[in-house]
């Protein structure tokens, strides 16, 4: 089984492309969707986050906008956090390669915001990220609502530089073109996997 290991900062397209392989037939693990239920009604962080950071929590659940008001540009409270959060993030993850090892599976995508700032790449065979030029990640993120120049910067700055990921990356996928184009890329890769796993046997 490939592990494949994608990353790429804010509003490059990730999320779309992590679906693209889906639609390949391959299992996502897709760590924000582990976060978000983590921080749900219930979720194993809450009552931790709210011990670390009084006030983030409504209704019994994680307010994420409080929450990344009291953390973005804070590299200590930011490590505070990560601290509660990746623990906990074990448990989801080895139950996902139960599945996939189950499965018998060819491969399997790890969507991971933050893995080559984590040092998640040594826990993956390939890494492949998402890019698309500054100004149009810039745009994309800043049309989401609630998003400002300030909050985008801040991200930015806690971010691995664009430039860096790509320079470390297997692959690059560019999301600039649009969703087939994206979608192209996503199968030539796929069909280069296949073909050195082929040689490898």
């Amino acid at each position: 089984m490939i592990v494949i290991g994608l990353t790429g900062s804010i509003g490059m397209g990730k999320s779309t492309t992590a679906l693209l392989f889906v639609d390949e037939g391959l299992l996502l693990y897709d760590a924000d969707a582990e976060v978000r239920g983590l921080y749900a009604v219930g979720g194993a962080a809450v009552g931790p986050i709210e011990a670390a950071f009084p006030g983030v929590t409504r209704q019994g659940s994680v307010d994420r906008t409080l929450l990344s008001d009291r953390v973005l540009g804070n590299p200590d409270a930011l490590s505070r956090l990560n601290g509660i959060v990746w623990p906990l993030m074990g448990a989801a993850r080895k139950a996902f390669f139960e599945r996939a090892e189950a499965r018998k599976v060819e491969f399997v995508v790890l969507d991971i915001p933050l893995l080559l700032e984590t040092g998640g790449e040594r826990n993956v065979d390939v890494v492949v990220v998402v890019s698309a030029p500054a100004d149009m990640q810039r745009e994309r993120v800043l049309a989401r609502e609630g998003m400002t120049q300030a909050k985008l910067d801040a991200i930015l700055a806690a971010q691995m530089p664009d430039a860096e990921k790509r320079r470390r990356a297997d692959f690059v996928i560019d999301t600039s073109l649009g969703l087939e184009p994206a979608r192209r890329q996503v199968r030539e890769l796929l069909a280069i996997l296949r073909a050195g796993a082929g040689q490898a046997h």
